[in-house]
């Protein structure tokens, strides 16, 4: 009987160690970002891209005017989603108005491509969809991973 108490004690503590460590950092990180300016949001952005695409100083005010407007939308965007969550009638966004939301965001999405490409040389332009595609696909696993769970 001790034996068996004493097995079932090293099963939990080895599952308590097990457990994910990253979870809280990547909740810290979001919230983290989440408290930033948008002023500061493009900043960070642009220099990340600088140093993954070796932009000049010229390109480096561009991507951050591109980035200042998109972060600007977005922090728009997340206080309206706060607020309608917050509000007294906690209603479900209809089908038109989901299809209108996914609609705008494409549209962002494209003509931030269109803004990149104009600023960004084709090799730097190539470099930056690589980028991009493999943040997507980041992004997509981590939603799989939730949705099993």
């Amino acid at each position: 009987m001790k034996k068996l108490i004493l097995i079932a004690m090293a099963f939990v503590t080895l599952q308590a160690v097990a457990q994910d460590k990253r979870k809280g950092g990547e909740k810290s990180e979001r919230k983290m970002m989440k408290d930033l300016s948008p002023e500061e949001i493009a900043t960070l952005g642009s220099k990340k891209m600088t140093l993954e695409l070796d932009l000049s100083t010229t390109q480096q005010a561009q991507v951050k005017a591109v980035l200042l407007e998109q972060a600007t939308t977005r922090k728009q965007k997340m206080a309206e989603r706060e607020k309608m969550r917050n509000g007294d009638d906690n209603k479900r966004l209809t089908k038109e108005e989901r299809l209108e939301m996914t609609n705008a965001k494409l549209d962002s999405q494209i003509a931030m491509k269109k803004e990149m490409k104009s600023i960004l040389t084709a090799e730097q332009y190539e470099k930056w969809t690589k980028m991009e595609a493999s943040r997507n696909q980041k992004g997509k696993s981590k939603i799989g991973r939730k949705m099993k769970n």
